[in-house]
């Protein structure tokens, strides 16, 4: 699915950000925080207040007191609701989509970690000026949604805007859940994870990466010296300050042989994480450079995968078994798959229109279409 688009923009100095209405607002004041998306052939009646006027219409020569925006591309997968961004050269970002469950904030693109497989590479950039956009995404965000998510790069590097920036979501969206992930290595400062616990917020949940019960195997895979011994105390010390973490799993062909082994490293010594989940590699990003290093049909780990599974179920922990096709899973396992790939970057293959199980199976990242297990094929009841 694409979010994003090129187009032309008339008027337009410096970047925007709005909520898109479909729809003409009679409210001028209801306009501030709006950009109409307009299809019909004559500009509208009046578009005083609005922060821009978007149209298809390549050729209009309309005169309006706003900025206006040509865009060639249908934005058919723009609703009523949904937030962009939109540059002074035409630029336009899909930020937020009101109707999708898989809405995230990416709070930043630096990184303390390179890990192996990371799909959203770092840069070495300083982009904490973004904070402002954050914020201002979350006053235009529908407070009837259920789960934000917050993502990076490393999104506590931010540091006190971090903070900053899960306190604001307490206050402007204070019914909807906010799942971040996060390496956790900050939190080995029990200063900063008793201040994220302070602020209380009511549905917070950190995932927090975990690659081996070993601290030699897990450093390699993100490729940062003492990050093991950072991210275990890290886990410690917001327990501690009451704050749920999620343990997450990924694994590859430098991670699954001591998977079982790691379930039970993680059985005996957090017993206070709020879920558990294993998840299947998204070649995307440094996995498709590391591939070599990387890959293993998930077909053949199975056997480690069960057994992790079921250490952790028994012990009485939530497990989830992310990015997995049903048909390739142990049947045994079906109970913990979940349809986890977010819906702009989910796809099937051909051969799954004829599988029994097409709705309940959570398919492949658009990017798996190249390299994917080799023993797909439709489930037939």
């Amino acid at each position: 699915m694409k979010l994003h688009s090129l187009g032309h923009a008339i008027r337009l100095d410096s970047p925007i950000l709005g909520r898109i209405t479909r729809r003409e607002l009679s409210s001028v004041d209801s306009r501030c925080d709006s950009i109409l998306l307009w299809n019909q052939e004559q500009p509208p009646l009046d578009s005083f207040g609005y922060l821009a006027v978007m149209t298809s219409q390549r050729q209009a020569a309309w005169r309006i007191p706003v900025p206006l925006v040509h865009f060639g591309d249908q934005l058919d997968y723009l609703s009523d609701g949904d937030v962009v961004s939109i540059s002074a050269d035409g630029f336009i970002r899909t930020l937020y989509r009101r109707n999708s469950p898989h809405n995230f904030i990416l709070a930043t693109d630096q990184c303390n970690s390179f890990c192996l497989m990371c799909s959203q590479p770092p840069k070495q950039i300083d982009d904490f000026a973004r904070i402002h956009e954050h914020l201002r995404l979350i006053d235009l965000i529908d407070q009837e949604t259920q789960e934000l998510g917050i993502t990076g790069g490393e999104p506590t590097l931010f540091k006190d805007d971090f903070l900053h920036l899960i306190d604001y979501c307490k206050q402007k969206l204070p019914n909807t859940a906010l799942h971040v992930l996060t390496n956790g290595r900050l939190f080995y400062y029990r200063e900063f994870a008793r201040r994220l616990g302070a602020i209380a917020h009511p549905d917070l949940m950190l995932g927090i990466p975990l690659y081996s019960d070993t601290d030699f195997e897990h450093d390699y895979v993100v490729q940062a010296r003492g990050a093991f011994e950072e991210t275990i105390l890290g886990l410690y010390n917001l327990a501690s300050h009451n704050v749920a973490v999620e343990i997450r799993v990924v694994i590859h062909l430098q991670t699954y042989k001591r998977l079982p082994r790691l379930a039970e490293f993680i059985a005996g010594n957090f017993p206070f994480a709020a879920h558990v989940a294993l998840m299947g590699m998204e070649p995307f990003g440094f996995a498709n450079a590391n591939f070599d290093e990387l890959w293993i049909d998930p077909y053949d780990y199975q056997s480690e995968l069960r057994d992790a599974a079921e250490t952790l179920h028994f012990s009485g922990f939530s497990i989830s078994i992310y990015n997995h096709q049903l048909c390739v899973l142990d049947r045994h396992l079906w109970q913990f798959a979940r349809k986890s790939i977010s819906d702009w970057k989910n796809v099937y293959l051909q051969e799954c229109n004829q599988c029994d199980k097409l709705d309940a199976c959570g398919g492949l990242f658009q990017s798996g279409l190249k390299k994917h297990s080799a023993h797909i094929a439709p489930i037939l009841a």
